[in-house]
């Protein structure tokens, strides 16, 4: 592991960890970087990426959305390259965004940040 990065960490799965214990849903999923926690971004309802951070002290997460590879660190409050991570690298393509869908208020825009 370098500096907050795990190579050999699979995600913890396709959708924010908490949101689906709880029944939550998010907008965008982050992957933690060290140990593969997925968490909801900060524009959802419940931030669960950076209350993870918070939290373990876990650095850096990763976009987990398609299309994107993109890394931040928390600490410098920048955004970094690095190196791939074990698959999936990204949400399922047919999930929903904001997601998962059947989960998601009408009024989902009046919820986020």
């Amino acid at each position: 592991m370098t500096d907050g990065i795990d190579p050999t960490v699979a995600p913890s799965g396709a959708g924010c960890t908490e949101c689906d214990e709880l029944g939550g849903w998010w907008v965008h999923l982050r992957r933690c970087a060290q140990c593969g926690h997925v968490g909801c971004c900060d524009t959802s309802p419940a931030q669960h990426a950076t209350a993870h951070f918070h939290a373990t002290g876990h650095p850096l997460v990763r976009s987990f959305e398609p299309g994107e590879s993109w890394y931040w660190d928390y600490r410098t409050d920048t955004m970094l390259d690095g190196p791939e991570l074990p698959e999936p690298q990204h949400r399922p393509v047919d999930q929903s965004v904001p997601g998962p869908a059947e989960r998601v208020p009408a009024d989902w825009r009046a919820h986020i940040h």
